[in-house]
């Protein structure tokens, strides 16, 4: 028991307080004030005198420059003729070649060039290439001198390539203002090298790189020259020739060849009009054309005219005439004949050239081959057509007991106003007709139709002839023409009914006029005066247009009489006073058949005593049941074909036999 007590007292605090050891603090290492905690701070401040990236390098491998140098070297000494094929005389290698200073970069000023280039030609003849390459480096340098005022400028390009007009000029100083790539090459050139030498990309090399070097012709070049690292075009884009490949349409051109058969009357105002908008510009433009092609002496006057009449924009159009030139010019010529000597004279020309006896021969035979080529294709159409045939008879066979056939009613397909299918190929023309042949299309000429012989006894009536009271509607008018002059006594003297069919203007309105003369002189008074209120004439027209036109002619010639004339359409409306006090009333059909099945317009229907229908074709009408006596006047412009019908007196007539009177068309719409 005296164990276990001791055992236990070793735990007491007093027994173990002094066995604890210290830790020595100023071991311990403490976090310091300026130490960084974690947290995000500002960089305000701190980065003074610095920009991202400044002390950032990058080397260049030294085995690079060694490789091009060996590359350069070895293409001096010996050119690789597979990688000169397909280049042209502005292609960066023969540049390098002649030792040319300018080079263009873009399509547009190698277009430019080329057409510079043209030009010193004309100026200074045939030269070698690089005396004219040289040439344009020196009108360039002058044209490009911002220092240099313009006669200086002008006086320093007349030393070069001679005197000019100014209009030459003026096209010299364009040609320079569109080379917009001028100076930059070297200056770009130069920064590029700069750049490779100071900084340059770290690239790995293959161990066996070098010994490839050793094999000219099987070596596969990742990388190019100091002017193939440029960034440049590719050098499908850098001819200008007739054989580069700049668009698809010259590369179309190439493949398919100018045949004489192509070129017809407005074969040049087509190929120009996509290049000028205006049609009148293309055609003012394609007669210059063949005009430059007719008087030059020789195709390198004519390349000239033509690239300072159209511009440098058609360069491979200009080539196309240049190379087709007698070709283009006679088929053009040909085509544009007005007359069959002229066509005559033209092919006996090209019939005396060799060269042009052939083009005249290739026409020939594509005349004969589009013939034979018809023919082919006629006989296919019929084969496949008996094919065709062979075969709907078969399924007909076939479904003959499933489906029944369709019979036509060839009664109900007859034409009931008689044929009218012409059949003839040719038209004779009358006499004294005749033709004008024009660049492009054929006038006719058809005189008109002569009047027929006046009959012994025909003569026109003067207006002195009619009665007094008429005389006043014919103001102006010395006589009648010959349509009035033969209805003058029918429409002046009878009441009998009429249809007048007359071509437009042959004054089928004065004879209604006429006939409302003779309603209007019934109901004068001894005294002079007119019953206003004892009749009433209705003028049907077929449009509103032609009712307010008919308004204000009738208002002008009846104005001495006191007759009031007025409109009724769906647009003006008349109240029942204002109808009243209205003598000639001009409406369209549908208005009067509307006004005529009302049964509180019987007032006014039966004061109507004249009805002039106005171009006869559809007309609306309704004849009331109370309607007796009236006339009744047709006005038409067209012929009515198949109506063998005769128009009588209406006077004492129901509605019912003045139906039966009036032809079958118009009889189907009264009622």
């Amino acid at each position: 028991m005296a164990d276990v007590t001791a055992r236990s007292l070793q735990y007491e605090y007093k027994a173990n307080s002094n066995l604890v050891l210290q830790a020595d603090r100023s071991l311990i290492d403490r976090t310091r004030r300026d130490e960084p905690t974690g947290e995000v701070l500002s960089l305000v401040g701190k980065l003074v005198g610095t920009k991202m990236g400044d002390k950032s390098q990058r080397t260049k491998p030294s085995m690079q420059g060694e490789k091009r140098a060996k590359r350069r070297k070895r293409d001096e000494d010996g050119h690789d003729m597979n990688k000169m094929k397909g280049f042209t005389l502005l292609s960066e290698g023969i540049d390098e070649m002649v030792g040319i200073v300018y080079k263009p970069k873009t399509k547009e000023t190698r277009e430019t060039y080329e057409v510079l280039l043209s030009f010193i030609q004309a100026a200074l003849g045939d030269q070698p290439r690089d005396i004219l390459c040289g040439a344009a480096d020196e009108v360039l340098a002058v044209l490009k001198n911002d220092k240099m005022r313009d006669k200086e400028r002008r006086r320093e390009v007349e030393q070069l390539l001679g005197p000019a007009d100014d209009t030459r000029y003026h096209v010299l100083v364009n040609l320079g203002k569109k080379i917009s790539d001028y100076g930059g090459d070297k200056e770009l050139q130069n920064m590029d090298d700069n750049i490779d030498e100071t900084y340059g990309v770290n690239v790995q090399f293959e161990s066996d790189e070098e010994e490839g070097d050793e094999d000219q012709f099987g070596e596969v070049r990742d990388d190019g020259s100091d002017e193939e690292s440029e960034g440049e075009e590719a050098d499908l884009g850098c001819t200008l020739t007739a054989n580069l490949g700049v668009t698809g349409d010259v590369m179309t051109a190439k493949k398919k060849e100018l045949h004489p058969r192509d070129i017809d009357a407005f074969w040049l105002q087509r190929q120009l009009s996509r290049f000028y908008d205006d049609a009148i510009i293309s055609q003012k433009k394609a007669d210059e054309v063949l005009e430059i092609l007719k008087t030059a002496s020789d195709d390198r006057e004519c390349e000239n005219q033509l690239v300072l009449l159209l511009g440098f924009n058609t360069f491979d159009f200009i080539k196309i005439l240049r190379q087709h030139r007698r070709m283009i010019q006679y088929c053009t010529m040909l085509a544009s004949a007005q007359s069959e000597a002229e066509k005559e004279k033209i092919i006996g020309k090209m019939e005396a050239d060799p060269d042009l006896s052939k083009v005249l021969y290739q026409l020939q035979e594509t005349e004969k081959e589009d013939i034979i080529r018809e023919e082919r294709s006629r006989r296919e159409r019929v084969r496949k057509s008996r094919v065709d045939n062979d075969l709907e008879s078969m399924d007909i066979d076939h479904g003959e007991s499933m489906a029944p056939k369709q019979l036509l009613d060839l009664e109900d397909l007859a034409f009931t106003q008689g044929s009218h299918f012409m059949a003839n190929k040719r038209c004779q023309l009358p006499d004294g007709s005749f033709r004008k042949q024009r660049k492009g299309y054929e006038e006719v000429h058809v005189p008109a139709l002569k009047p027929k012989p006046f009959a012994d006894d025909e003569v026109l009536v003067a207006i002195e002839k009619l009665p007094k009271y008429a005389q006043a509607g014919f103001e102006g008018f010395k006589t009648l023409n010959r349509i009035q002059s033969k209805l003058f006594k029918t429409a002046m003297e009878t009441d009998e009914n009429l249809l007048v069919c007359a071509p437009t203007g042959a004054g089928k309105t004065n004879v209604a006029l006429m006939a409302m003369l003779r309603e209007i002189g019934k109901h004068i008074n001894l005294d002079g005066t007119i019953n206003l209120d004892d009749f009433k004439i209705i003028y049907v027209a077929p449009m509103r247009s032609l009712v307010q036109e008919m308004v204000g002619s009738f208002s002008k010639r009846l104005a001495s009489y006191g007759i009031t004339v007025s409109e009724l359409t769906g647009d003006h409306q008349l109240c029942k006073e204002e109808i009243n006090a209205t003598q000639v009333i001009v409406c369209t059909p549908e208005k009067w058949d509307i006004i005529t099945r009302k049964g509180g317009e019987r007032t006014y229907t039966q004061l109507v005593r004249l009805i002039i229908i106005c171009l006869v074709k559809h007309p609306i009408i309704t004849f009331p049941k109370h309607l007796h006596s009236f006339t009744f006047f047709f006005l038409t412009s067209s012929k009515l074909i198949g109506c063998n019908y005769s128009v009588s007196a209406s006077s004492g007539k129901t509605a019912g036999e003045l139906k039966g009177s009036l032809p079958v068309n118009l009889q189907q719409r009264v009622p």
